[in-house]
């Protein structure tokens, strides 16, 4: 072991073991918050009154702030000491957690969920960096191995345990359950874990990246507010737009002229990093928009418990964590584009069979279908995030990761944004279509079976109206659910942009920041 990784393992090696399961508990923390809240979106929308595309910055805030602050974590844990900046990132995240269980409007818990990605973000990076100091260059892939399993934990376990502390206790008791998770993160950390040398010659690019944020933020609300207020018929939505492109293009100035920025443009110059960055942004976009897409469709459309639809969805998880071990052992065997092309082509292909969904689908399609699309996603994280970074200079690496982690934060969010918008603004025009066949000339209410749906009785405009809800419903997820399909197709012939190169071992460094 090395002098450093001797020194912040504390009195003797033996502390590593607490060490790590300390860390890990706050990775966890951070990971369940990813994914616990979707299976609980339609209790907090009835609590907080909020319609179906408004209860969808509950999670864009906190992956927009989250976004925000990963990449200048680096400098803050330089500038300050890592364990300082860990200990109040937990402190933050758990204080945050208890607001928004404590929310009792929209605004409320948007504004603490944009907290709790503030001080969530940097728990990743800097527990990852804990990790590599305390284990040798020979112990560290299993160490990144149990690592990458305790991030995933929060796919697989999120919407299950979020669905049974919903069903048997509260919605808020999903941000609740942080504080015990917290609280022994932060007792094991502040007793076993030493704290790194503060350097004062860190720097940051302020303006870059407060452009940045600018740009990122305006292009949420941009997004968020949009359907809700007919778009540019709006002057909240003119504004936000004309401050979203100032912003970005200040920021494109500010980068292209200044010698050390914020965002280093000659990362593009490498192909497989400007392919890699697009990639991962379309990643963003199809994993985390289906997720905030199924569970309306599982709890309103389909009726499904809460505790049911998050069981339901916990394959989609499983399915993640079991390709990334499998191809974790074909990278360096097998060209990465292969490799690449297999995810999309997967990711597509449960897209297509999304499509097909009517709610009288069967538990057992739900399951398997979510396993493969989860599945996709192991095949095209790890070989992405390896030819992504494999012929980037070593130098430039820093500044990719924190990069390529922005780009799918980003796609993320503006996933979930637009697709909840096609969602609504795809509802109201099916209902909109549907309803204008319910007229007194249409020959089907006039048979027997159509009885009950007549358009000339209270009862059956009534019963009517709740089918053609339900009908211009199923159309717009099927919409939606297709969007995502062809986006997976669309970038397909961006692989054979891709440098081939030599066989490469993954980066677990890389891969799982």
């Amino acid at each position: 072991m090395s002098t450093a990784a001797a020194a912040q393992a504390g009195p003797g090696v033996a502390n590593r073991g607490a060490i790590t399961a300390c860390v890990i508990l706050a990775v966890i923390m951070q990971a369940l918050d990813s994914t616990i809240a979707n299976v609980a979106l339609p209790y907090i929308q009835g609590s907080v009154a909020a319609s179906a595309d408004q209860i969808n910055w509950v999670l864009t805030s906190y992956i927009v702030a989250a976004a925000i602050m990963t990449p200048p974590s680096g400098f803050i844990a330089a500038r300050f000491g890592r364990k300082r900046v860990l200990l109040v990132a937990i402190c933050g995240f758990v204080f945050a957690s208890v607001l928004c269980g404590l929310a009792q409007s929209l605004n409320q818990i948007v504004a603490f969920r944009l907290l709790q990605g503030f001080f969530g973000a940097s728990l990743v990076p800097l527990s990852q960096g804990i990790l590599l100091d305390i284990y040798t260059v020979e112990e560290r892939g299993g160490a990144m191995a149990l690592f990458g399993v305790s991030v995933m934990v929060g796919p697989v376990l999120g919407p299950v345990l979020g669905g049974w502390l919903t069903d048997h206790l509260s919605w808020r008791w999903v941000f609740y359950i942080n504080v015990p998770i917290g609280l022994l993160a932060f007792i094991g950390i502040t007793a076993f874990v030493t704290e790194t040398r503060i350097d004062w010659n860190a720097r940051l690019d302020w303006l870059g990246f407060s452009l940045t944020s600018i740009s990122i933020g305006a292009l949420q609300l941009f997004l968020d507010r949009g359907e809700q207020l007919d778009w540019f018929s709006s002057g909240e939505i003119v504004i936000e737009a004309l401050v979203c492109g100032a912003a970005f293009y200040m920021l494109m100035v500010h980068t292209f002229t200044k010698e050390r920025s914020f965002i280093n443009p000659r990362l593009f110059l490498d192909r497989n990093f400007a392919v890699a960055f697009l990639f991962i942004f379309v990643v963003g976009v199809t994993y985390f928009a289906s997720l905030a897409l199924m569970t309306p469709y599982l709890q309103t459309l389909m009726g499904y418990p809460v505790v049911t639809a998050g069981i339901v969805m916990g394959p989609r998880g499983l399915g993640t964590m079991v390709c990334m071990f499998i191809v974790g052992r074909l990278i360096g065997k097998v060209d990465t584009r292969i490799l690449l092309a297999a995810g999309l082509a997967i990711t597509a292909w449960a897209m297509d069979a999304m499509s097909g969904w009517t709610p009288d689908v069967s538990q057992w399609t739900i399951v398997y279908v979510g396993f493969i699309q989860g599945a996709g996603l192991g095949f095209l994280f790890v070989p992405l995030t390896t030819v992504a970074f494999v012929t980037l200079p070593a130098h430039m690496r820093g500044d990719g990761t924190g990069l390529y982690n922005l780009s799918r934060n980003i796609g993320s969010s503006v996933g979930i944004s637009v697709m909840s918008a096609l969602l609504v603004r795809n509802g109201q025009v099916n209902h909109a279509e549907i309803a204008a066949q319910v007229t007194p000339y249409n020959h089907a209410f006039q048979a027997t079976a159509a009885q009950s749906l007549s358009p000339w009785t209270a009862a059956g405009r009534a019963a009517l109206e709740s089918v053609i809800e339900t009908q211009s419903s199923i159309i717009a997820y099927i919409d939606d659910f297709r969007a995502l399909m062809l986006m997976s197709l669309v970038v397909m012939p961006l692989l054979l942009l891709l440098k081939k190169g030599g066989p490469a071992k993954v980066d677990h460094t890389i891969a799982m920041e």
